[in-house]
């Protein structure tokens, strides 16, 4: 089958529309016919080729559609329903048996080498020498397309009724900010909470924090607008980091230091910083992508042993996908997360425009439309 696609033909783009050829579904993979897809900033890490990308390529990886197409082995879905698509992993190492799917064994090669098992591909496109393969699989699915193949275990099944481009960041951003709070962390009401940056996963960490009942939340961003936005979410308190140090405006809002830090900034001077923000017991979440990969965090280590603590990586907000995505769900549905107040949305040929916007300033969270 043909559809149309943002395709990425060089490290950091631009993305090309045009008309691939889609396989069929094997095994266990799901062809969806994807209606909504937001982007997320691991979208534009990999577009850079910094993990090896291989070009051409469609990319994008919070999809959520209709299925087209099953394949011989599925069960749980079929063509028809309305289905949401988050990341992928192998349902047989110990962590994925451990319901901890986010740290799969097969992780980085389910989601971040853009091929099937075997190499193969199912997308392809025709070129003037014949046809050219593109890599796909993308988090087991590359929705920046109107068909994407997925599989089973990174599809879930959600309402007839369910609104697709409202539902669709939630299978990754959103995610990662509120179950970083909500699960990483394990944040309980009464606990402080300050979140590293204002965007679509800071915001997420501040619902999560409100769902959870910490107090205070603070939020720390730069940017003024991002600041009221993350108030009207929940968040008590926000401050500039450019107005003076943070760390000593934190310890007047908690002077004993708070409880949770989540960073979603991934800036080396604001985290460094957040170690002296930390109380007893506290813990910090890491999920930014810092600007270098090799990026090293200094912890005193006196100073950590004595006050108990941790810090640690998070991926996916430590989501068990069939169990998480419909609690996520029934929080939006119950107005605990408006989605809506930081989300955007562009057709599918707007994609380098959506991409400008956020990189500007002017949109938090873009959400691609696909007729």
């Amino acid at each position: 089958m043909q559809t149309q696609a943002a395709v990425l033909n060089q490290a950091n783009g631009p993305f090309a529309i045009e008309t691939i050829d889609v396989g069929e579904p094997q095994g266990n993979e799901v062809r969806v016919a994807i209606k909504a897809v937001g982007i997320y900033h691991t979208d534009l890490v990999i577009a850079s080729g910094a993990l090896g990308l291989q070009f051409p390529a469609v990319l994008g990886h919070e999809g959520a559609g209709i299925v087209d197409a099953v394949g011989p082995q599925v069960t749980s879905v079929k063509p028809g329903d309305k289905v949401l698509l988050t990341f992928n992993s192998c349902g047989q190492c110990r962590h994925c048996n451990d319901d901890h799917p986010a740290y799969c064994q097969s992780f980085m090669a389910l989601n971040m080498v853009c091929a099937r098992s075997d190499g193969s591909t199912r997308l392809h496109k025709r070129t003037q020498g014949g046809e050219a393969a593109v890599a796909d699989n993308f988090f087991g699915q590359s929705s920046f397309a109107g068909l994407a193949i997925a599989n089973e275990r990174n599809v879930l099944k959600i309402d007839d009724n369910a609104d697709l481009a409202a539902l669709a960041p939630l299978g990754c951003g959103i995610q990662t900010g509120v179950g970083a709070v909500l699960r990483s962390l394990n944040g309980k009401a009464g606990e402080s909470l300050v979140v590293l940056g204002g965007g679509a996963v800071g915001l997420s960490a501040v619902m999560g924090g409100v769902i959870a009942g910490c107090s205070p939340i603070i939020v720390i961003e730069p940017q003024e607008g991002r600041r009221a936005l993350a108030l009207e979410l929940g968040a008590t308190h926000v401050i500039d980091p450019g107005a003076g140090d943070p760390v000593q405006a934190v310890r007047a809002i908690v002077p004993d230091g708070t409880d949770m830090v989540v960073d979603t900034s991934g800036y080396q001077p604001i985290l460094e910083a957040a170690v002296n923000m930390v109380g007893n017991l506290g813990r910090i979440g890491l999920i930014g992508v810092p600007g270098a990969l090799d990026a090293v965090l200094p912890v005193p280590i006196m100073q950590w042993l004595s006050i108990g603590g941790t810090v640690r990586g998070i991926v996916e907000g430590d989501s068990d996908p069939k169990v998480f995505l419909p609690e996520l769900i029934a929080h939006h549905a119950a107005g605990r997360l408006p989605l809506e107040k930081f989300a955007k949305t562009y057709r599918l040929d707007e994609i380098n425009q959506a991409i400008d916007d956020a990189h500007h300033g002017k949109c938090i969270k873009a959400v691609l439309l696909i007729d």
